[in-house]
């Protein structure tokens, strides 16, 4: 058991962090909830600039939306 012992005596380190652990999920759950607000702010462009692109298709021979692919 003496071995044992030694071996996990040698393995611990205390690993001294710069901000609490708990910080680093806060930090995450801001990064996270950013990214979502960008995401959320560009939704419904599209829709913005419809008579832009109904003008784009009407111009090059296309309905606006469908693929010829």
């Amino acid at each position: 058991m003496s071995f044992l012992t030694a071996v996990s005596a040698q393995t611990v380190h205390a690993v001294d962090l710069p901000i609490p652990p708990i910080m680093y999920g806060v930090i995450a759950l801001v990064v996270f909830a950013a990214f979502g607000f960008v995401t959320w702010s560009f939704r419904d462009v599209a829709n913005r600039h419809k008579a832009k692109g109904d003008a784009y298709a009407a111009a090059h021979g296309g309905a606006h939306g469908t693929s010829s692919h």
